[in-house]
Formats: structure tokens, C-alpha cells, sequence
């Protein structure tokens, strides 16, 4: 039967090959097992037959099931159209055509029963234009569905008159020719356990559902069904990185980690930190390869973290390397690890494009010999010139901007591949946590260092302004700075350089020389003037920094303690996150104040309700995931990742964490999935594999 699900869709009886292609560019349908997985987006419920009598004029679909009595054709302005009279015994109402008018007056009978379906008109009494006809035998004898699936479609399609009508007619001819018997793909005991339908009436009741109750049973099976089936594989890939992927064991905790955690943290370590450090030491004290998430919110103190397993590393002789983005964090990363780690008398250098050759040659000589413990950089850690002498621990700074075949470089650098920590601040939900790195360890910081003072947020209309300035006036006399952000959707965007120039004019006016002193930092300097500006600011020489967002990664100004977010309805929640974790950096109390104008939508009030309601990352990132979906969180990079049929990670985070419970649990009693009650489930699991959409993509 499966063979028949691999027969290419043109030879489906009513496809044939124009229809065929047409359906592979559109929606990616290449053989009969596809357009099975096409799932309707919507029902229309034709439970109801209506009498003419009855009609109210509310433009809802209605079925009416009647005769034509007579047929005219009507000359207008432009073109003619033709109309019907259709009764049913209480009352008559027009039928109206448009286009098609020829093949329609030859094919349309006289006094024969027929059902229609369409949407009613009024005026000066009831009409339908372009309704779907079927003679009543025809209608009886069909597939009949009380609910109308709607299927999802392109123009194109539409244009090309593959209509949603055409699709249910495939979809009727495929059911036919197969018979509806579709392989089971789950074991039995787990059908009785979670009481979910066979695999045949799922697929029977997702398209021609009998009930709203059985749509509903065949929705939650072929949902859970497929997150299963990608959790199945995460977790199966975790299991065998740790079986098979060798790693270097360190199992000695000495002198470096000793020295720096008796003697020289800066602070109390927070629970959090703890916790975390002692996953990762478990972790790196296995023969296998660590391959952890390490997500803390902004200013939670993942550094020191990352530096304390640096330091196993090196006690276990081995070296270590943190691979951040941009210059700019790793510029920074450099300069607080180096601060950390100075009475420890380590030698960390830095690698990045700008480094001048000569002391490149030196770097690669003490990387090759070992005297290089710790190396801080960018892409420039990937060329093919930097050779470790041996690689024990890769730290990987906000890993989403890193491509895998880039990443996979840093392996190759040695024999037994090194640990992997990745970190990031952009708070990744739950649920998308559990789908994108599922076949990753996660940990988790979830408090800030103490002595932090929670950043008070606010948000303001415009015509508030003279009262927010007074406030920043306020600030500044206590000797304090002020970031003033403005959106920038696209460098040439013109009208937000405008913008930007607009506002840095008035606040110069607003905050005048001598007493105020006012930076600016965009898109369009060069990179050694906006050094210089972020230094000067950096140093206390200027008040005032007006930017665009080049500052939301990385800048750290313990001694700025006010975030204005000019135009805030145009940021994203996460984007108005990381813009306000810029302030709070100190011990004085901090701000973040959100302007925006009157008129906002629903979505933004939302943003700017959630903003000023917390502080938390995690429930922030949960927010924005219900307003944003999937693929927009993860980029652009990331969003062909999760190409669901059916379930929705939002809505669906409940089936979810089951299909993930019951993934572990039975690859706990069967990791090789060898029990014959579990053949099929193994088949299904080999040929998913095989296709390689998402599963090497992700780690």
C-alpha cells in the first residue's frame, strides 16, 4: 500500500501533467503521499441545508437544495451576464454567472434537483453569484463531509482554475484509489495509552471529517504524531552523540579553578550560577563530547561561567576558545575575561579581522605549541591557518549567527572533538527550545547577581515629552547618562536617518553646550568614528548618546542609567529587551522609558503592557512568541527550520511537551527501537531521516 503513496501526483486520475507541475512549484505536492499531507486550513460546516424562505442577508456561506426553473442571458453596460431562477418550494432566488456563461448554459438541467453553495446577496431579493452546483444524486453519492475543508492555495493556483473544489475532488480520487489504507506509524500500546485514533480514520476525518468531535480526535493524532516523530529524532541524536561522539574527560579540578573560586570572584556567585556550573563539570568530566545551551537573560553572569569552565580545561592541560559574532563582543569578552583571570596569570589573547599580522604569526605559534591557553575571536578562529595544539573547551557567544558548516570547522581542528558550551541572552521559550535545540543540554541562569536593581520600565506618549526631558535633566545632574534610541528598519531607510538627525538637532537645542554634551552613533559612519564615540561616551565625556540600534549588542556603561526608546511601537518585544538590559548595569536605580505616539495597534500595546509588566527574559520571549510565531524569532536563518503540516508550537506546547515524554520514554526502554512492536515506528523514523530538512540543520 505505502508503494501506491510513492506514485508520482500526475498520474492521479483528474491531475495529468500540466496540473502536475503546477502543483509541485505551488505547494511542493510531488507524489501521492503529499497532497495526503495536505491538510486543510479551515472547515465550512455544510451540515445545514437552508430554505429560501429562511435567508437572512448576513453574507454567510448557505446550501440550498432546489431546481432551475428557467434561464436568461441580460446585456449590461459591459459584457452580459446569466441568470438562473432557482426555487425550492419556498421561494425563488437568482443565480448569477458572470464568466464561464457558455459551458454553464450548455451543461445546466432544467427542473433537476441540485444543491448549491455560495454566498447570498440582497437586493430586491435573494441572489448567489458563481455558486458550486452538483446534481442532489451526485451529492449523496460523494465522499460527503459535513465539514468543507478549505485547503491552503496559491493564486496561481486560483488563477490556473485549480480550485479548493478541484483539490477536494484529488483528494476524493486519492482516497478511492488507495482505499484509505494507510500504514499505522505508532505502536499500539502507545494508541491505547493516550486513547488517540488509528492512523486510516485520522487521515479519513482530517479531510472529509464526519463530526466535529472525530476532526478534533484526528487533529490531536496527527499533531502529536508529528512532534513525536521530530522530538523521536532529537533526543535519539543526544543519545548518540553521548554514545558514540568521544570527548576528552577532565576529571581534574585544580589549581586555576581552585584559586579563582577561593580567591578572586569579584561577587558571591548567584544559585544559578552554581547550579549551572556544576552541570557543565559533569558534563566535561564524561569521555563523551559536551553539547550544552547555556541561556541567560542579559547581565545574569554568563561570562564567569564560561570562564570557570575554561579554567577546568587548562587545569586538565587542555586549551579553550570563545568565538563571539561581531569584533565588538569579542572585544568585550576580551576585556572582562582578561580583567577576571588577571591574577591568575594566564595568557588569553585576541583573534579577530583586524589584527595585525605580526602578532597574528605569534598567536598561531603559541596556539600550535600550547603556550596559548585561552584565544577570544571572531569568524577569524575558522581559517585554516589557526591550529590548536589541543582544543578542549569551545565556548560559542549567541551560536544563532554562526552557520553550522562554519561551526563544524572548529571540530575539525583536532582529533577528539572538543566540548561545546554555546551561549546566548536572547531567551529562547520553552517550546522553541524543546524543538530547535531539543538534542542539546540546556541550562538555564534564571536570576540576576545580586545587589541588581530591577530596571523600572515606563512607557509615555509623545506628548509627554517635556516632562520625560525634565526627568533625564534630572538624571544627568546626579551625574548619570542617557542612551536615546532610535528605530532603524533599513540602513538607507531615509526617513529614519531623518529621523534620527531630526531628534539629535532638537536635544541638542533641548540639552545645549556648554552644560549637556551630546554623542551620536549610526549606521552610516565609519567604524573608527563610531569607536571613538562609543569611547568617548564610555569615558563620561559625553551626557547624551543618541544612536540607532548598533548599540543593542554589547555595550556596557555601568555609569548609564536611562534608556529612551524613541518610536517603540516599531521595535519587536525581544528587540526591546536587549535594548533596555543596555542600562541596569550599575548599582543605581535604572529607567527605560518606551515613547510612542497616540495610535497603536493591538499587537504594540501588548509589546508595551508586557515591557513595563516584567522584567523576565523567558516570560517576555513567551509573549513574543504568541505574537510573532516561529519562524520570525529564529531570523530569517532559522525560519525554514520547523515547515510544520500541522501542529502549531504555540498553540500546540501542551502536545508538545507529551510527544516529548513519551519520545524519552520509549527510547529509554528501546534506544535501537529493535523490538518488533516497534518495526513501524522505526520504518516512519528511517524514512523521515532520510529526507534532511531540519535535523542536520539544527546543531
Amino acid at each position: 500500500m505505502n508503494n501506491l503513496l510513492e506514485t508520482p501526483i500526475e498520474y492521479l486520475k483528474g491531475v495529468g501533467p500540466a496540473r502536475g507541475e503546477l502543483l509541485r512549484k505551488e505547494l511542493d505536492i510531488h507524489k501521492y503521499a503529499d497532497l495526503v499531507n495536505l491538510y486543510p486550513n479551515r472547515y465550512i460546516d455544510r451540515t445545514r441545508y437552508y430554505r429560501i424562505k429562511e435567508l437572512q442577508n448576513s453574507g454567510t456561506e448557505v446550501q440550498i437544495v432546489g431546481k432551475v426553473i428557467n434561464i436568461k442571458t441580460i446585456e449590461q453596460k459591459r459584457g452580459k451576464r446569466l441568470v438562473a431562477t432557482f426555487t425550492d418550494g419556498t421561494g425563488e432566488m437568482e443565480l448569477v454567472w458572470f464568466q464561464g456563461q457558455k459551458w454553464i448554459r450548455e451543461n445546466l438541467k432544467i427542473n433537476t434537483p441540485y444543491v448549491i453553495f455560495g454566498k447570498c446577496n440582497y437586493y430586491n431579493g435573494f441572489s448567489m453569484p458563481h455558486p458550486e452546483m452538483e446534481l442532489l444524486e451526485e451529492h449523496k453519492q460523494n465522499l460527503r463531509t459535513a465539514m468543507q475543508p478549505i485547503y491552503p492555495s496559491t493564486e496561481k493556483l486560483t488563477q490556473r482554475g485549480v480550485s479548493n473544489k478541484v483539490v477536494m475532488k484529488m483528494m476524493m480520487q486519492l482516497f478511492r484509489e488507495t482505499q484509505a489504507l494507510f500504514k499505522e506509524t505508532l505502536p499500539e500500546k502507545l494508541l491505547q495509552e493516550l486513547h488517540l485514533i488509528p492512523k486510516n480514520a485520522a487521515l479519513f476525518n482530517i479531510h472529509f471529517p464526519k463530526s466535529q468531535d472525530l476532526l478534533a480526535k484526528a487533529q490531536f493524532r496527527l499533531k502529536f504524531e508529528e512532534l513525536f516523530f521530530i522530538q523521536l529524532q532529537l533526543i535519539s541524536k543526544n543519545l548518540i552523540r553521548k554514545h558514540k561522539i568521544k570527548g576528552h574527560a577532565f576529571d581534574v579540578i585544580g589549581e586555576h579553578f581552585n584559586d579563582f573560586y577561593q580567591n578572586h570572584l569579584p561577587f558571591e556567585l548567584t544559585n544559578a550560577q552554581k547550579r549551572v556550573i556544576k552541570e557543565i563539570r559533569n558534563d566535561m568530566g564524561q569521555p563523551v563530547q559536551m553539547n550544552r545551551l547555556l541561556q541567560g537573560d542579559v547581565g545574569s553572569g554568563k561570562t564567569i561561567v564560561a570562564l570557570m569552565c575554561m579554567l577546568i580545561a587548562i587545569d586538565n592541560g587542555y586549551q579553550a576558545c570563545l568565538m563571539a559574532p561581531t569584533e565588538i563582543l569579542a572585544n568585550q569578552h576580551y576585556t572582562g575575561l582578561t580583567e577576571l583571570a588577571e591574577p591568575l596569570g594566564l595568557n588569553i589573547k585576541i583573534l579577530t579581522g583586524s589584527t595585525k599580522t605580526a602578532e597574528r604569526r605569534i598567536i598561531h605559534e603559541e596556539l600550535e605549541n600550547g603556550s596559548l591557553q585561552i584565544i577570544i575571536g571572531t569568524h577569524a578562529l575558522l581559517e585554516d591557518k589557526v591550529q590548536f595544539h589541543n582544543l578542549g573547551l569551545a565556548v560559542i557567544d549567541e551560536q544563532h549567527r554562526f552557520g553550522v558548516e562554519q561551526r563544524s570547522k572548529l571540530w575539525r581542528k583536532n582529533t577528539i572533538p572538543p566540548h561545546v558550551l554555546v551561549m546566548t541572552a536572547t531567551p529562547i521559550p520553552r517550546t522553541l527550545a524543546m524543538s530547535l535545540y531539543g538534542d542539546l543540554d540546556i541550562s538555564v541562569i534564571d536570576e540576576l547577581p545580586p545587589g541588581r536593581k530591577p530596571i523600572k520600565t515606563v512607557h509615555r506618549y509623545d506628548s509627554n515629552r517635556l516632562k520625560v526631558w525634565a526627568f533625564l535633566k534630572e538624571e544627568i545632574a546626579k551625574g548619570r547618562q542617557v542612551y536615546i534610541v532610535y528605530p532603524l528598519i533599513e540602513e538607507s531607510d531615509k526617513m529614519d536617518y531623518k529621523d534620527l538627525m531630526d531628534g539629535y538637532e532638537s536635544i541638542s537645542r533641548d540639552f545645549p553646550l556648554p552644560e549637556y554634551s551630546v554623542s551620536i552613533v549610526h549606521g552610516r559612519m565609519k567604524p573608527a568614528d563610531k569607536d571613538a564615540e562609543m569611547e568617548r561616551f564610555a569615558k563620561g565625556k559625553t551626557n547624551i548618546m543618541v544612536a540607532t540600534t548598533v548599540i543593542e549588542v554589547g555595550v556596557n556603561v555601568p555609569n548609564a542609567s536611562v534608556m529612551v526608546i524613541e518610536s517603540a511601537e516599531r521595535f519587536g518585544l525581544s528587540q526591546l529587551h536587549q535594548l533596555r538590559g543596555r542600562v541596569g548595569r550599575g548599582a543605581e536605580q535604572s529607567f527605560c522609558i518606551m515613547m510612542t505616539g497616540h495610535k497603536l495597534s493591538n499587537d504594540s500595546q501588548t509589546r508595551m503592557e508586557t515591557m513595563c509588566r516584567t522584567n523576565d527574559g523567558f516570560e517576555i520571549a513567551e509573549v513574543d512568541l504568541k505574537l510573532r510565531g516561529p519562524g520570525d524569532i529564529m531570523g530569517t536563518q532559522q525560519s525554514g527550520v520547523l515547515n510544520l503540516q500541522i501542529a502549531d508550537l504555540v498553540k500546540d506546547r501542551d502536545i508538545l511537551s507529551l510527544a516529548r515524554q513519551y519520545a524519552i520514554k520509549t527510547l529509554k526502554e528501546d534506544p535501537s527501537l529493535s523490538k518488533p512492536e516497534h518495526a513501524a515506528l522505526k520504518h516512519t523514523y528511517l524514512e523521515l531521516t532520510k529526507k534532511q530538512n531540519i535535523w542536520n540543520y539544527i546543531s
